[in-house]
């Protein structure tokens, strides 16, 4: 099948690339041209385990290609909108200004029946708008039809979710609308992976509604670590005891200083402002309660480590390791570790931040830090340390040598990687979000 994907983001340069593995012939379209010339020669723009593999697999066999000209895409019986939904500047609201401009270029070259697929997490009525503007744009008219099969993708896990998903959800129509990305998805559908029909307004509510319940277990979470720290308690035996409970489950238990990321910030938002727009705000505003948990812990996290350092953070030499939002990524949109970083170093502290993957990219977004080569550069004459963003190698550190190459063995685990017994047996003047100072 001959598809076009709009938008060569984190997520439609994923899509295009596992859409072509399944044996499409797939053109990716962004208005980028770095980006495109990039994602041309098989590399993506960054870091995904798997998916250079998948992209350069693609372009050598000839079934992926990448353009600026949207003309590349007349011959396409399927486009699937990929386009990036960033909060809009100083309000909730999702800003939909790419999603229209990629209508508004789309719509006239579609002069035959074709399927136009929208991926990207929007506010629910989205759909039915997108449908109307390239139904009166588009020389085929009713010949256009829509459907919205949103993404659950996972930074650090994208390629394996977009193959090996667990879930499908088709929003259409009309049982041709279905059978065609039942078409599409024919080889993943063929391994057992279950799939959802349903209207239009359902699957786009499918994502957010799926981030705002993880938004809400976290913040949850990061509220009964705040109440153990009051009650001297210990909030990484108290979450073994909820994991237990078949009703919640071990995962999205770890507190610490928050979520952030390209997703669950701003569409809990965007749920927030769309619910307002439907007359449900009242209740929406249990989510305003969850972002506002969401970043207490960033200011609580800094009012710690000013704490630490005796109750002012000028002049003393702290140490963040982390800046990406999670493990795995070069990420470091709404980064929890990346704002408690800049947050500190405006306090008058000298940070110096490391990040195994996320370095070029925190730079771009902070370039007043100073960036360290590696964890020994970070740490060396450091008056305090922070694990910010939860890498496996932050995890295996070893106390003993750290506390050989600081100036004080001071320590905040800002996401209860670290064994705190194991720390303080070495000397280090201890803190976790949530733990017992016992």
């Amino acid at each position: 099948m001959r598809i076009s994907v709009l938008g060569t983001g984190y997520l439609g340069a994923t899509h295009a690339a596992c859409l072509a593995a399944c044996g499409h012939d797939v053109v990716g379209i962004d208005a980028n041209p770095e980006r495109v010339t990039l994602l041309s020669t098989g590399r993506a723009p960054f870091h995904e385990p798997g998916l250079d593999d998948l992209l350069s697999a693609g372009v050598r066999n000839g079934n992926l290609g990448f353009s600026t000209d949207y003309a590349a895409v007349r011959d396409c019986e399927v486009h699937f909108l990929c386009v990036g939904i960033p909060q809009a500047p100083g309000r909730y609201a999702a800003d939909l200004s790419a999603l229209d401009a990629v209508v508004t270029s789309l719509g006239p070259l579609l002069d035959r029946p074709c399927l136009v697929v929208g991926k990207s997490t929007v506010p629910v009525g989205t759909a039915a708008e997108v449908r109307d503007s390239l139904r009166a744009l588009a020389p085929a008219r009713s010949g256009v039809a829509v459907a919205w099969n949103p993404e659950f993708l996972r930074e650090g896990h994208a390629v394996e979710d977009s193959l090996r998903p667990d879930r499908l959800v088709f929003g259409a129509e009309t049982h041709e609308a279905v059978q065609t990305l039942r078409d599409v998805y024919a080889r993943v559908l063929a391994a057992g992976v279950p799939s959802v029909q349903t209207d239009l307004a359902t699957a786009e509510l499918a994502k957010v509604s799926a981030n705002a319940m993880l938004a809400t277990r976290i913040s949850l979470v990061n509220l009964l670590a705040e109440v153990c720290e009051a009650a001297d308690a210990d909030v990484a035996d108290l979450t073994t005891i909820l994991g237990l409970d078949d009703r919640i489950g071990p995962l999205f238990l770890t507190p610490g200083i928050g979520y952030g990321g390209g997703c669950l910030p701003k569409d809990t938002r965007a749920f927030i402002a769309r619910a307002q727009e439907l007359g449900v705000g009242e209740p929406a505003g249990l989510l305003r309660e969850v972002d506002a948990v969401n970043m207490r812990q960033r200011a609580r996290t800094v009012d710690l480590a000013v704490s630490v350092l005796g109750g002012h953070a000028t002049g003393r030499t702290v140490a963040v390791l982390g800046a990406a939002f999670k493990a795995n990524s070069d990420d470091v949109r709404d980064s929890p570790a990346l704002d408690v970083a800049a947050t500190l170093s405006a306090r008058g502290a000298d940070v110096r931040v490391y990040d195994p993957l996320a370095v070029k990219n925190a730079r771009r977004a902070h370039p007043e830090l100073y960036y360290a080569a590696d964890t020994e550069s970070a740490c060396r004459d450091a008056d305090l340390v922070l694990v910010l963003t939860d890498w496996v190698q932050f995890a295996g550190l070893d106390p003993v040598s750290l506390a050989e190459i600081v100036a004080h063995p001071r320590m905040i685990d800002g996401r209860l990687t670290l064994d705190p017994d194991k720390w303080r047996a070495a000397g280090w003047e201890f803190h976790g979000l949530g733990r017992s100072a016992r």
